[in-house]
């Protein structure tokens, strides 16, 4: 009976830390990281894809841990044709913003280009529970859904022609 009180006390440590860990609340983000991923978005409206990565790389560096700059990064890679990194990029953010509805129109994008359709429509399905049909996520990840997987281009390189030697 004497031990109920701290028992109590301790309890209720445990499940306010734990619940804080849990609740998901984002923290804004530094100055200095708006101001990479800015430049970074600039950079990539332009098409200088890899001095976009840098930016945000350094963004990142500055603030680990932000969906906003997983975001921008996977936008990036997926930019640059590489749709598994940018699918990666945008978990990360999922993962810390689970209902960012920008990471998950990205990441079913992403799934469509590369050719997991179904995925990507699982996506879709949740932007639309998210935020209804005409939000511009939604709309946008189903446009995508709707061209399809990208065509993949065969350079020479990977064709290489068997050799016949003649006699003359």
């Amino acid at each position: 009976m004497r031990y109920m009180p701290l028992g109590i006390a301790l309890s209720l440590l445990v499940a306010v830390t734990g619940s804080a860990g849990t609740a998901g609340v984002s923290l804004p983000i530094d100055p200095r990281a708006k101001a990479l991923v800015e430049t970074g978005r600039e950079q990539l409206g332009h098409g200088d894809i890899e001095t976009a990565t840098d930016s945000f790389e350094a963004a990142l560096a500055v603030d680990p841990g932000n969906p906003t700059v997983f975001l921008a990064l996977g936008d990036a890679a997926r930019a640059a044709g590489m749709q598994g990194k940018a699918i990666h990029y945008y978990r990360e953010a999922l993962e810390r913003d689970p209902n960012n509805l920008a990471a998950l129109s990205g990441e079913g994008g992403a799934m469509a280009e590369k050719g997991a359709l179904e995925k990507a429509k699982g996506n879709l399905a949740r932007l639309e529970g998210l935020c209804g049909r005409n939000c511009p996520e939604a709309q946008n990840l189903a446009g995508v859904i709707a061209k399809g997987p990208i065509a993949r281009v065969v350079s020479a390189d990977a064709v290489k022609p068997d050799p016949t030697v003649e006699d003359n």
